[in-house]
């Protein structure tokens, strides 16, 4: 009996509200943060299906055991013994070259040998004609053929039916590569693709005993025996016995674009967090109006006599009807937003992504209930409480403040379910951590400053409107307060992403600024330096990096021995297994920022190694390491550590000896420059040193600063979400007050006050509270967003003095914007209706 007079009174009442528009604001808050955080859900759960499909592609195989040996015959034999089926292919760096009727120009390539059965999963996609999408294949090169990236063909001015010299052999270019399952990634992967059979590798003579070839042997099968055989090959690799051996893991992505899209989904993450926060406070300041606004309602019910819980059961049924909509409205919308994500990041990820699962959903309406109840629920149950004596004394029954178990529980729910969606403990924790630290120093000082702000205006001496505009303020401290919390706590998030989204683009720019270089040469001889470098003067090249460059491998710490069992990691595993390139120089190099330590120039016994591989490897300054170095060892201390951005196109090390010169040691010279745009240039430089090696960079260049352009793209569609956001709490902060203000102002037209002087009041009001709320986000926000930027991001943080000057200048404008939009009914009432309702 209850429920169901509960369930009729709550549909009732829900009618009349929304024909109202009581809820129009709640609505759209729930919407909103439903809407970015499911958005933003649904992109990562279809990218995470997608990458799951696609990993065994990724590889060519059920797994891959990589060496840069052959592939021991233990492996081989276990594949077989198991009854998988295998495929051998080899990759390394080589020169591919034009004949001479052809132009006889050069190319660095990446040579790919493979054998009948090549991919074993995944599959080639080729064409004959460069203007002409590719189709599957299941065929692999034949005997005397080279399939070739469509590049390669404008680079080295060659068409289909053409040679292709490789080493020592000659072979005919039949088709084009358009895709390539297991290209995987890395230095070479930037190079032009040639594949060729490895029936021809011999004829090539490319394979010397000196040449760095990687070998990678995949296998596939039933998945039980090829659990078996990754297993038994992970305990194999391990032996001491085995090195340079790896079985590569089914990771998805692209390790060159991989800080760049981590940092964007931690800002999408973040971006969706602060629509969420922003909702929060907007839908505690809407709930408590609309309690404020059916106070007298409620206390006529108690006089018809319903039930303090029957009430409080109908207004339940109410919030959660609106609750479900709000949350359902937020996931289609939020579904819908994703195809835009897919759309604005396409070519980073297969538009033929798999289909969401139900948890986004779930999620979504698990955030717009929890959103709606923690925050909306607490202030209307107080209506149940109104007293039926309200109905003739209007001054009892008024809201108290919300019960701190009920707030306290709801608070804990909606902070725990912004950590699972971050999906990362520090970005979460900083941003909900300073969120809630800000909204009490907020209190605090905008209650210190309402108390200074009588003391500080004179009113013998200030103007009429300036006068009653401080006393409405300093006449309703509470009110004052918490709408200047509630528009500090809008302007923070809105100047925190901005200033965060400025930053974080700013670094990406950054990395591969417009004159970044395109060409990097490696294998330049010492006896060769000076003519090369006058070669690149020459022609028009003023700045590029120029550092000796050698091998070593670390062999001791600290005079203790180490090797790959001394380390848990995998990464460092593989560190310590292979060699470093190593460089040195006297000064240190600009585009690297020393972190640790002090670099001093011509030290001796010392080096300066990259903070990552220091963290990695357990090295700290102070350490003594000892290298291998074509047979000689080598003792320094670590007596710096640099920050090394990989991603910057710069000639960059792991380890560097700040000294000009290392007596004994073997070493080459490598370099990084922009090339001039004079046609011919990279030819001529093969020819003039046709040993050295160079890398043309210009397509992987132009490939980040895409893929750079799309992720901001996808960063500032969302960050629409949250400037709605933002702009419904200061909404919401301004029409909180709005029926106390009409009160206040009947009263002053009842004395005899102009429209023109209370407009003027108004506004200064609006403007004071703008400005004050507007100064204290934007100090908050420079040093929340300082640690987002050091601790989730990994960027400098370069935060403008001016910041607060002109956030207190946007925080006035849009607290203006809001008044006028929220109160501007408040003084364009008929007089008399004003007078009716001060005097009620």
């Amino acid at each position: 009996m209850l429920l169901n007079s509960a369930w009729s009174l709550g549909w009732r009442t829900l009618w009349r509200d929304l024909r109202a528009g009581e809820l129009r604001l709640l609505i759209v808050a729930v919407t909103l943060a439903v809407a970015a955080l499911t958005a933003v859900g649904f992109f990562a759960d279809r990218l995470k299906g997608g990458l799951a499909r696609d990993a065994r592609q990724l590889i060519g195989g059920d797994a891959v055991v990589v060496s840069d040996q052959p592939t021991p015959q233990a492996f081989i034999e276990r594949a077989k013994s198991l009854g998988l089926q295998s495929v051998t292919t080899l990759t390394f760096p080589s020169m591919g070259r034009a004949g001479e009727a052809q132009g006889g120009a050069g190319r660095l390539v990446a040579l790919k040998v493979v054998e009948d059965g090549y991919p074993l999963r995944g599959g080639l996609q080729t064409t004959d004609r460069p203007e002409v999408a590719g189709s599957p294949t299941r065929d692999v090169p034949r005997p005397g053929e080279a399939w070739v990236d469509s590049g390669l063909l404008d680079a080295l001015g060659l068409k289909m039916g053409d040679p292709l010299l490789l080493g020592d052999a000659q072979l005919r270019i039949v088709r084009i590569i358009t895709v390539e399952p297991d290209r995987g990634s890395g230095f070479m992967s930037f190079a032009p693709r040639v594949m060729i059979h490895a029936a021809d590798l011999a004829a090539t003579r490319l394979v010397q005993p000196a040449s760095r070839v990687g070998y990678r042997f995949a296998v596939a099968g039933e998945d039980r025996a090829v659990r078996r055989f990754a297993d038994w090959a992970d305990a194999e690799v391990k032996k001491a016995e085995v090195r340079g051996v790896r079985v590569e893991s089914l990771e998805g992505g692209r390790p060159e674009m991989r800080q760049t899209l981590d940092r964007a989904e931690k800002f999408l993450n973040l971006v969706a967090l602060l629509a969420a926060l922003l909702s929060a406070v907007a839908v505690a300041l809407a709930a408590r109006g609309f309690a404020g606004r059916h106070l007298d309602d409620c206390a006529m019910l108690r006089v018809l006599g319903q039930s303090q819980r029957t009430i409080a059961w109908s207004y339940a049924f109410e919030f959660a009807i609106i609750g479900v909509f709000a949350s359902l409205l937020g996931v289609a919308i939020g579904f819908a937003v994703h195809f835009v994500f897919v759309a604005l990041l396409a070519g980073l990820v297969e538009a033929s992504l798999p289909a969401a699962s139900l948890w986004p959903l779930a999620f979504g309406l698990g955030m717009g209930l929890t959103l709606l109840f923690a925050f909306g629920l607490p202030p209307v149950l107080q209506l149940a409480q109104v007293p039926p004596l309200r109905v003739i004394r209007r001054d009892v029954g008024n809201l108290k403040p919300a019960s701190l178990l009920v707030l306290g529980v709801g608070v804990a729910g909606f902070a725990a379910l912004l950590l699972a969606a971050s999906s990362d403990l520090k970005l979460g924790g900083i941003a909900v951590g300073g969120f809630a630290g800000a909204v009490l120093v907020f209190a605090g000082l905008s209650w210190v400053a309402v108390k200074l702000l009588r003391r500080l205006v004179n009113e013998a001496t200030a103007p009429r409107w300036l006068v009653l505009a401080t006393r409405q303020i300093s006449a309703r401290p509470v009110y004052a307060v918490v709408q200047t919390s509630a528009l500090a706590v809008g302007l923070l998030a809105l100047v925190l992403l901005v200033l965060l989204r400025t930053d974080l683009i700013a670094s990406w720019r950054q990395a591969t600024p417009p004159d970044a270089p395109n060409r990097f040469v490696i294998n330049v001889m010492p006896e060769q330096g000076q003519a090369f470098v006058q070669a690149l003067r020459g022609a028009g090249v003023q700045r590029m990096d120029w550092y000796p460059m050698f091998r070593g491998r670390l062999v001791a710490v600290n005079g203790r021995s180490v090797g790959p069992d001394d380390y848990v990691e995998d990464r460092a595993k593989r560190l310590v297994d292979r060699e470093f390139n190593l460089s040195f120089a006297a000064e240190q190099p600009p585009h690297n920022q020393v972190v640790g330590g002090r670099w001093q120039p011509e030290e001796k016994g010392a080096v300066s190694v990259e903070e990552g591989i220091a963290t990695t490897l357990g090295l700290k300054l102070g350490d003594t390491l000892r290298f291998d170095v074509g047979g000689m060892t080598n003792e320094a201390k670590v007596t710096s550590l640099r920050k090394v951005d990989w991603g910057s196109m710069r000639a960059n090390f792991f380890v560097m000896y700040p000294v000009s010169e290392l007596p004994d040691v073997p070493f080459t010279y490598m370099g990084a420059f922009r090339a001039p745009e004079s046609k011919g240039f990279d030819n001529q430089l093969v020819r003039s040193f046709p040993n050295v090696t160079n890398v043309d960079m210009s397509a992987t260049i132009t490939q980040v600063q895409g893929v750079l352009d799309k992720v901001i793209r996808a960063v500032e569609f969302l960050f629409g979400f949250t400037l709605a956001a933002g702009l419904v709490v200061l909404f919401a902060a301004v029409a909180a007050t709005r029926e106390e203000r009409a009160r206040e102002f009947a009263i002053m037209r009842a004395m005899g006050a102009r429209g023109a002087l209370l407009r003027q009041v108004q506004r200064a009001e609006l403007v004071g509270v703008g400005l004050l709320a507007g100064f204290l986000a934007s100090m908050v926000a420079s040093v929340v967003g300082w640690g987002l930027a050091k601790y989730a991001f990994d960027f400098t943080w370069t935060a403008s003095p001016f910041v607060p000057l002109a956030g207190a200048a946007a925080g006035a404008l849009l607290a203006l914007a809001a008044g006028w939009w929220g109160l501007r009914e408040v003084l364009s009432r008929p007089v008399v209706e004003t007078l009716r309702k001060a005097a009620e």
